[in-house]
Order: C-alpha cells, then sequence, then structure tokens
C-alpha cells in the first residue's frame, strides 16, 4: 500500500498539500508582508526540497498588433532548508518580507498575487496563489488627488510592456490615463498620461505626457506626427504634499 501512495504522491494524489495565510490582504509598496505558510502531508512521508514565494503581477504586451496578457515577477523569497514532512504532519512556517517599491497599483486590470511553492523532487510540486490589493503610497494618493482636483477623470490604467528608454528592474510600466471633463485643462488637452516611479517611501518619479488638443490645420499635422505631445519629468517627496495641486499645474500649463 505504501509503494501505490508513494505513486500517487509523485503525481500530485494525496501528497502534501501548502496554504499561504497572509496577516491581510491590502498593502502599500514598500510595506512589509506577514503570514504564515501551512504545509500539510499527504498519505506518505515526503521530502520538501525548498518553500519559495513569488509575487507575481500582469502585464499587457503586444505582439504583431495583438494584446497579449503576461505574468512578470516583482520579487521570489526562499523561506526554508530542506525538510522531511511525515504523513498527515502539520508545519507552520512564519514569514516577513519586504513589498518591493515597483510592485504596481492594483487599479484597472492590474492584477498582483503571491505565489506559494513546494519543491518536491520527483513529483508534482504543490502550490497555492493569494491575491493581494496594492494601493498608493501617501505620496502617489497626493499626485492622485492633484490630478483630480485639476478636472481629469481616470480612464484607463494598464501595466504595459516598457519602451526601452522608460525601463527599470521590471518589464513593464504601469500608465494612468486621464481625460479633463472640468477646469483649466478642459479644451486644450486630449488626455494626460502619468507614469510613476517609486524612488522610496516618501519620493515618486513622475512622468506626465502631456496630449494638446489639435487647433487648426498645423494642429492636426501636428497630432498626425505625434508633435502635439510632451513628456516631462518630475520627482515629488513627501514634503511636497501641500504643493502637489500647483506643482503639476504649473508643469501642465506651460505645455498645454
Amino acid at each position: 500500500m505504501s509503494f501505490f501512495n508513494k505513486i500517487f504522491a509523485s503525481i500530485g494524489i494525496g501528497a502534501a498539500k501548502v496554504d499561504t495565510k497572509l496577516s491581510k490582504n491590502s498593502y502599500r509598496a514598500g510595506e512589509v508582508v506577514e503570514g504564515i505558510v501551512e504545509v500539510v502531508g499527504g498519505n506518505v512521508e515526503q521530502k520538501i526540497d525548498e518553500i519559495y514565494l513569488t509575487v507575481f503581477a500582469t502585464y499587457v504586451k503586444e505582439i504583431d498588433d495583438q494584446k497579449h496578457t503576461k505574468q512578470a515577477e516583482i520579487t521570489k523569497v526562499k523561506l526554508n532548508e530542506p525538510f522531511v514532512i511525515t504523513a498527515n504532519e502539520k508545519k507552520e512556517i512564519p514569514f516577513t518580507f519586504q513589498l518591493p517599491l515597483d510592485t504596481p497599483i492594483t487599479k484597472g486590470a492590474s492584477r498582483v498575487w503571491i505565489h506559494t511553492g513546494l519543491d518536491i523532487k520527483g513529483a508534482v510540486d504543490p502550490a497555492d496563489r493569494d491575491y493581494i490589493e496594492v494601493i498608493p503610497t501617501n505620496v502617489a494618493t497626493s499626485i492622485f488627488q492633484a490630478i483630480d482636483e485639476l478636472g481629469f477623470k481616470l480612464r484607463q490604467v494598464e501595466n504595459e510592456e516598457a519602451p526601452y528608454r522608460l525601463r527599470k528592474r521590471l518589464p513593464f510600466i504601469q500608465e494612468f490615463e486621464f481625460y479633463p471633463v472640468q477646469g483649466p485643462f478642459r479644451g486644450k488637452l486630449d488626455e494626460l498620461e502619468v507614469v510613476m516611479f517609486q524612488l522610496s517611501e516618501e519620493q515618486v518619479e513622475v512622468i506626465l505626457e502631456i496630449d494638446r488638443r489639435a487647433r487648426g490645420f498645423g494642429g492636426f499635422l501636428a497630432e498626425a506626427l505625434d508633435m502635439d505631445e510632451t513628456i516631462v519629468k518630475l520627482t515629488i517627496n513627501s514634503s511636497d504634499l501641500s504643493n502637489v495641486r500647483s506643482m503639476l499645474q504649473e508643469v501642465i500649463e506651460q505645455y498645454s
């Protein structure tokens, strides 16, 4: 019976199982994630070579004018040295790790999850997936509030493959697309695209793509040639929170 149990366990039947329990489900980039990985033995003794946690996020890659959803590894954490778990034994392994600063916010179609994997040689590896909510940092929240106060409305959020000029550690950037519905830029701009790089918990690099509304023949010609778009970069610190709106307004007005 034991022989058949080992055979079944090698293909995932009656094998060890894993379940990750997080202390909470909502985090800011840079925050510490805490929880417990629970491993329950199956019908036979098995050697667990490695337990690892991997944070993944989805992004869009365009191939031959078609959009494909891909996944990118944000970080990977090894939790243990090899150990043996006996039949029906339960082990709880606590963990903490820092969510990287470049973890995307879970707005729009963006998804972020923690994949828990058990590495068992010669067998199907048990796994668990836990989706988490990633909310903006305080600085990013102030930027969004300022953009809203300037009369813009969020149209779309997308993690898309990064052009080489903007590529950093990850293969994608998170782009927020706004359009003016009221305020000083209604009628002046078609849209405002925003990319944010969280340099630290207190500092954000902001890239604005300001898309001016076409005016007359010259304007339409510029639009056709993509000359109506201006890309501007600025850095906002936690010490700037009371002035974020005026900082953004000044920059947008300069190029609108």
